[in-house]
């Protein structure tokens, strides 16, 4: 099923595997077992770029001549990661292969304490930070002078919509076009979903163990900065977001953060050619939480596809490949731009 805000729908034809059936098989295949050759030829230099307030972000460079040092005018591709994600996670891969079949710069931003190296700074990371990637774009904006596009993965996704909602009629002089994948554009509904049920023991927990153990990290910086007896008797993400995320970034509470910081409310101010792909099998995210054409502003297109799961979208006969989107993404991207 596509829906489309715009007269004229997208021509693919997503082709499931039969033998990865459903939307957890088609998630924990892509991140657990995808091409073993996925990162033949992907090699990534860091750069690291102080912020404003004195922490950093550390950017991941593909490598294929050198990193942009001065002024470029190659397409550049930036890819924002997920939660708790980075530059080696399957989809950013993927993505960087794609990037480089079509002779594109491709970098990854990491989100603060995604690098591998705990922040300075007495704050995290959450899916509304539309600030930081505001700062982000334009700084490799000074420095591309050809076009920019930006995808945006569940987390980053929605962190992506969010800064084209408040850029408005800007968003166009920084990014070329951007879109989002599996984006948990309905926070609430999303979170209290990953809470509970079966998508919490599968992939809640696994997400709680990562958290927590930077949440430690940041109280040993900061002694007394969140409730530490409360985050260790946090249990689900709402919790680790009701104690930990909400209060370090200026919300009352997990739900508070969750309503204020989704994108779904606000895609009828997007600018920007914008692409939003959702899974309606998606672990993560609830059918039932996808937006459809309504109040969509002109340039927006939905992809929601019956099949793909979280970030999947797996291909071909076994072993099968992660080609099928980013090829379709990036051909739609160069196309509206």
């Amino acid at each position: 099923m596509t829906h489309s805000a715009q007269s004229s729908p997208l021509p693919w034809n997503y082709p499931a595997p039969w033998w990865l059936p459903g939307g957890h098989a088609q998630t924990i295949w892509a991140s657990l077992f995808s091409d073993a050759d996925l990162r033949t030829g992907i090699s990534y230099q860091r750069q690291r770029r102080d912020t404003p307030d004195g922490d950093f972000i550390d950017l991941d460079w593909l490598v294929q001549v050198t990193v942009p040092q001065a002024m470029s005018e190659r397409p550049l591709l930036v890819l924002f990661h997920g939660l708790e994600g980075n530059s080696q996670g399957h989809y950013a891969q993927a993505f960087a292969r794609a990037a480089q079949g079509q002779g594109m710069d491709f970098v990854v931003p990491h989100f603060r304490g995604c690098s591998g190296e705990i922040n300075r700074a007495p704050r995290a990371y959450f899916a509304g930070d539309y600030e930081e990637v505001d700062w982000i774009l334009h700084g490799l904006r000074q420095r591309h002078t050809g076009p920019l596009y930006a995808v945006g993965i569940s987390l980053g996704g929605n962190a992506l919509l969010r800064w084209a909602e408040e850029a408005g009629d800007t968003a166009r002089q920084t990014a070329s076009a951007i879109c989002a994948v599996c984006a948990p554009l309905d926070l609430t509904a999303c979170g209290l979903h990953i809470s509970s049920g079966l998508s919490h023991l599968l992939y809640g927990r696994r997400f709680l163990r990562t958290m927590k153990h930077k949440a430690l990290q940041k109280w040993q910086q900061f002694p007394g900065l969140f409730d530490r007896a409360a985050l260790m008797r946090a249990r689900t993400l709402q919790d680790f977001d009701q104690v930990f995320t909400a209060p370090l970034h200026g919300f009352d509470s997990a739900l508070d953060y969750w309503r204020r910081a989704s994108a779904k409310p606000h895609l009828g101010k997007l600018r920007v050619p914008s692409l939003i792909v959702n899974a309606q099998n998606d672990p993560f995210v609830p059918a039932r939480s996808l937006p459809n054409s309504h109040g969509l502003a002109p340039g927006v297109q939905l992809w929601q596809p019956a099949h793909g799961g979280h970030v999947g979208f797996p291909s071909g006969a076994p072993p099968g490949h992660l080609d099928f989107l980013p090829s379709q993404v990036l051909g739609w991207l160069k196309k509206v731009a």
